[in-house]
């Protein structure tokens, strides 16, 4: 009988060159999705986690009831889900880039011309993409500093809203209109943010010359104490209203400023309300108020009217023919 080991251990040698390569860059290309798996995986579990624990000590069962919670817990929420979806990005540009590099070692490309590439890539990089590296480094910044956070009203300057979405260079916004704008994060220079730490409700009202002016005064700040009071709003006012006064004087009427201080999801509800009640307690008084001739939302207005929970409610109109 014919030995035929070495006849096979030749062939097995011979083909091993060929498809050795093949082999390791198909265990390459069918490990790199399995480790972005499992990178994402423990990404969302550890959002989930830190997300289930502000829920929990905050006793609420979803987050649109943190609202009501210390606002510590409210901000881990919004800052984890940001700090989720910017690090899924940041992982899966850093495996794509390791396997395209393990691959093109595998192929036969040198060390050393990675290493060029890399530096001709990088030269390219700063000066063609420059406006990219500059949204990625202050989108990290913007959520590592917690400048805004997932269902934040923020201001970004181009857009006002509440946040959608933070990625790692573009952050979505849309705004009372319901329009999704895409704001580049390099472009952004200032943050206004509405969403942290409390807000005010300034409600101005116009008083006539021959109203009583004092009387009128102690009347607008009877009903916001009222308001304050009352155990439905008391969990969403901080602290005592505030009559700041005349604040300024027209050539019909004295406007009268009254504040109150108040969290920052309930700032909408609130001056709402207050507004309502200052109209019917000054009407009952016997003090009239002028008509208001236009209503525009813009600015900050504007994106604090995205986060109102009873949106105004209108009688159809019957058509005439």
């Amino acid at each position: 009988m014919p030995d035929t080991s070495g006849t096979l251990l030749g062939a097995l040698n011979a083909a091993l060159p060929f498809w050795g390569p093949i082999i390791a860059i198909a265990a390459v290309l069918l490990l790199a999705p399995i480790v972005w798996w499992i990178v994402r995986t423990i990404i969302d579990r550890v959002v989930q986690n830190i997300v289930s624990g502000a829920k929990r000590k905050a006793s609420v069962a979803d987050t649109e009831a943190l609202q009501r919670s210390p606002l510590y817990h409210v901000r881990i929420v919004q800052r984890t889900k940001a700090m989720g979806g910017v690090l899924r990005t940041v992982a899966a540009w850093l495996i794509v880039i390791v396997t395209l590099i393990t691959v093109l070692s595998l192929v036969g490309i040198s060390g050393s011309a990675l290493i060029t590439a890399a530096g001709l890539f990088a030269a390219a990089l700063g000066i063609g993409a420059q406006n990219v590296v500059k949204d990625v480094l202050t989108g990290l910044l913007m959520v590592l500093e917690d400048q805004l956070g997932i269902g934040d009203i923020v201001d970004l300057g181009m857009a006002t809203g509440v946040v959608e979405q933070v990625g790692i260079r573009v952050t979505q916004v849309r705004d009372v209109n319901g329009t999704l704008w895409y704001v580049r994060n390099g472009e952004v220079n200032r943050v206004g943010n509405m969403s942290q730490g409390w807000a005010r409700v300034v409600v101005d009202l116009g008083i006539p010359y021959e109203a009583d002016v004092d009387g009128a005064q102690e009347r607008i700040l009877a009903t916001a104490r009222a308001l304050a009071a009352e155990p439905k709003w008391a969990t969403r006012v901080i602290g005592e209203p505030e009559l700041w006064g005349i604040e300024s004087v027209s050539d019909d009427v004295i406007v009268v400023r009254v504040t109150m201080k108040v969290r920052t999801q309930s700032r909408d509800d609130v001056a709402r309300e207050l507004r309502a009640r200052l109209a019917r307690d000054l009407r009952a008084a016997g003090i009239p108020l002028p008509s208001l001739a236009q209503v525009v939302l813009e600015g900050m207005e504007g994106a604090a009217s995205v986060s109102g929970a009873r949106p105004p409610r209108t009688a159809e109109v019957p058509r005439q023919d």
